[in-house]
């Protein structure tokens, strides 16, 4: 069993609070990256259509021979798949690709407020949902008016927002909406995509300290302030290294110096101005 400790989304399903991602890991190489992290201790994994690796997914999961109800599985619909009938559509074909006939929580990848198909693609979530095929279904990239916009117009709130999220991106005002809501926080790109945030001076300090890597003190921050995160890594090492964050604790001067590196910087799109459907 793992020891990661889970969070109870609103509707009363147990999620992980840490979890592994898949984004940009090929198709091929994902079920040894996944079976990897599951050998690790990893019980959930979060992928989506889009990354192109749903089906070495699955085929990690069935290799394992872990039980299903001791794995959390995210997948996500695609821009060009939105719309009612076209997201009951993809989310067959992501289930079949997974080898599964549930997941545990489905995800809209992003809002497109432009191309304005959101509200309709959350009735088809719902209609999954009620089916028992999502246990819990959420969005990805919202920003606080899209959410509010589907809570006013179906009575459903989302379960989760995955959002980028890391000490440079801090997000203090969604994160505020979330917990006013009963939304749980997800981080995508929990480490800041690459080396700058990893090599920042006052990170190391506070890695030095504890005696941990950076990436264990950025991963401690994430799940001190109550994010869900899924760090990604193709690395074994590193995959191990990710789980390892639950044997110590950043303390209130820690987190104060974490908080006061937030720049409000983005590495990928604004949810806001993001209507790409390719």
């Amino acid at each position: 069993m793992s020891s990661v400790p889970a969070i109870t989304l609103n509707n009363g399903v147990p999620m992980p609070q840490l979890g592994f991602g898949v984004w940009q890991i090929p198709d091929d190489e994902a079920a040894r990256a996944v079976g990897t992290a599951l050998e690790a201790g990893y019980r959930s994994i979060d992928t989506a259509a889009v990354y192109e690796n749903e089906k070495g997914t699955g085929q990690a999961l069935a290799d394992s021979g872990i039980p299903r109800d001791e794995l959390f599985v995210t997948t996500k619909v695609w821009n060009s798949d939105q719309g009612y009938d076209a997201t009951l559509r993809a989310f067959d074909a992501s289930l079949e690709r997974l080898g599964l006939d549930q997941v545990d929580l489905y995800l809209i990848h992003w809002p497109m407020p432009e191309v304005d198909r959101y509200v309709d693609t959350w009735k088809a979530l719902q209609r999954i949902h009620e089916d028992g095929r999502a246990r819990a279904i959420g969005v990805s990239n919202f920003h606080p008016e899209h959410l509010r916009r589907l809570i006013d117009e179906t009575g459903t709130v989302p379960a989760v927002n995955q959002i980028e999220l890391h000490p440079r991106l801090q997000q203090p005002g969604p994160r505020s909406f979330h917990a006013e809501q009963g939304i749980a926080t997800e981080a995508w790109s929990p480490l800041g995509q690459g080396k700058d945030l990893l090599q920042d001076p006052v990170l190391g300090e506070i890695a030095r300290k504890h005696d941990r890597t950076v990436a264990q003190v950025v991963l401690r921050w994430h799940l001190q302030i109550g994010n869900v995160v899924i760090p990604k890594s193709v690395t074994p090492s590193r995959i191990r290294e990710n789980l390892d964050v639950f044997s110590f604790e950043l303390d209130g001067e820690d987190l104060r110096a974490v908080e006061a590196l937030n720049a409000d910087s983005r590495l990928g799109p604004d949810p806001a101005s993001m209507n790409w459907l390719g």
